[in-house]
This record gives C-alpha cells, structure tokens and sequence, in this order.
C-alpha cells in the first residue's frame, strides 16, 4: 500500500499531503519519491524514501520503475510532470500486470492537452471560448506568442507593436501568433479538477493566480466563482480523464465573459492551496485506487477566499557529497 511521486523535484508540499492521508487509512503506508536527481530534490528528502530514475526517453525508464516499486511494495504511482504522462499511460497495461496502479488520464487525452492548438480545437467543441489564433501574414496588436506545445511559460512573448517582432518569432514554427487578453480586462485562474474513475468530474477549485515565479503560483487565493458552474457544464465528463487535473482560465472582470488556455492532466505546483481549502484529492485518490471506494458526490466543501502566500525554506542534508 505504498506510494511513488515521481518527479518530485520541489513538491515537499504535495509529498507531506499524501503522506498524512495515507497514515490515516493505512498507518504503516509509506510515500516514495523518485527523481532523476534525487540527491538534490528537496521532495525526496521529505519523503520516507527515494530512488534515482533514468530520463524519460532513455529504454530502460519503465522497467526501472516497475523494478523499483516491487522492491519497495508500491501500488499506486502519482506523475507530477507532463513529459512523464505519455510513457505512464503507454505502459499502464504492464504496470498493472506488475501490481502497479499509475494514476494518468488516458494516451489520448494525454496528446491532446500537449499540444494546445488541439487543446483550444477540445475547447471550442465544448462550448469553451479560447483566444484567436493569427496566421502569420495577418493579425492584430497586441498579441501573445507561445509555443504550442510549452511549459512553465518558456518562449512566451506579449507583442505590442511591429517593432517588437523578430525574424526570430516568425522562424519559430512552434509558436502560436494569439489574441492577447490583457490582465487590465482578465484575471487568470488555474482550476484544480478531480475526475473519479469514470472520468466524471467531482470537485472544481478556482485559484487566482496573484503572483507567478518560475511557472508556478508563488501568491494565489481560491475562489468560488461563475467558474464552478461553468466547468461543470462544459467538462462535467472527459473521456480518459482521471485524477487531478489543472485548467488554466482568463475571466473577464466585468462581463465574466471566460476563456479556455489549458489543460494539465497532473497536479499542478499550486494545487497544495486547494489541499489546504479542503478539497482533499490524495485522500479521494487513495479511496478509489487501494480501497476500491466509488466516489459518489461531489465535494464542494473547500474553503473560498483562502490566500496563499509561498516562501522559501531549507532542507539541510548531513555529510552529502558530489
């Protein structure tokens, strides 16, 4: 009944939480971390054990961790990064064989949530407004460029004027020339998303984005707004959808008018805010994968207008060495 996060890196938060839910149903349970750099991962020092994986693109990555987690007895695998869900998700069948239970959306839905040209195409077919994408000869200022298939808002640029594009914009084939939706109009929203088993959505938790560092929320507040009910009208049911997932929204200060960007199907580096609201998905996790638990209701008994303000701290680790 143990449990990997793989990728830890920085999520001490998310490992803390899985290993308080977990105690609670199974007091001898443990949470494993693995990273490819473990000994320089704060997460895998805060978990209760950790092990070194190859990269995702070397061969032997999947029989590595399927090695790994029957030596250590674990069950249940949480991915925390988007370069980590395909393999997981090609390779569910084996893992299962092996006793391990990865919790990742479908392959299919996995592709489509990278690459955001067919995120905006899930989008619009669900009723979801998303900004307008130019072609190359013909848009309009000011816009937002941003590779289609990005992370953590490398190689994004907000163009105000002509002088501002480069040869280098153009020549770039992977950026997407968009309609800017200014923050003066917007607030931005990632929403923390739980689908049962069943790909039915349970639980939607708005959070304000305040401060961004890195890609990730620094400053953040929940908020329960017009953005509940509308998720739950558009996106009540995604097929392949499991677990956590982040959608990022624009909503429009005045007119409430919103706008689909994203979608993330893993927890995102700010979903411990929502933890701390009360929308427990570890526990919910833990239910329906080792206790074989059907989710029934839904869980809107999370706290709103709870800020969140991040800061930094040390992990000292003794007699480390290169």
């Amino acid at each position: 009944m143990n449990i990997l996060i793989t990728s830890a890196g920085r999520r001490v938060s998310l490992i803390k939480a899985f290993q308080k839910e977990l105690k609670k149903l199974f007091p001898d349970g443990k949470v494993f971390a693995a990273d490819a750099e473990p000994s320089l991962s704060a997460a895998c020092q805060i978990a209760d054990g950790y092990f070194k994986v190859p990269r995702f693109d070397s061969t032997n990555y999947i029989s590595s961790l399927i090695e790994q987690c029957k030596k250590l007895n674990i069950g249940l695998i949480i991915p925390t990064i988007d370069t980590g869900l395909a393999d997981l998700a090609q390779n569910r069948h084996l893992l299962t064989e092996n006793g391990i239970q990865p919790v990742v959306s479908s392959f299919e839905f996995i592709n489509i949530c990278r690459d955001k040209r067919d995120i905006h195409d899930y989008f619009k077919a669900n009723g979801i407004r998303v900004a307008l994408e130019y072609s190359r000869d013909n848009y309009r200022f000011p816009m937002f460029l941003k590779p289609y298939d990005g992370s953590r808002s490398v190689d994004t640029y907000i163009i105000k004027n002509k002088e501002s594009l480069r040869d280098i914009h153009f020549s770039n084939e992977k950026l997407m020339f968009l309609e800017y939706l200014d923050p003066k109009d917007y607030e931005e929203f990632t929403c923390d998303l739980y689908f049962d088993k069943s790909h039915i959505l349970k639980c939607v938790v708005p959070r304000k984005r305040i401060e961004v560092r890195d890609g990730e929320v620094n400053k953040g507040v929940t908020r329960h707004n017009e953005l509940v009910p509308f998720i739950r009208q558009h996106l009540v049911y995604i097929e392949g959808a499991v677990g956590c997932l982040t959608a990022q929204f624009f909503k429009h200060k005045t007119d409430n008018s919103i706008y689909g960007i994203e979608i993330n199907p893993r927890f995102g580096g700010g979903y411990p805010l929502s933890y701390l609201a009360g929308a427990n998905f570890p526990k919910w996790i833990i239910e329906e994968y080792l206790l074989g638990k059907k989710i029934d209701e839904s869980f809107d008994c999370w706290e709103t207008d709870l800020l969140m303000i991040r800061y930094d701290d040390e992990i000292l680790v003794h007699g480390y060495k290169d």
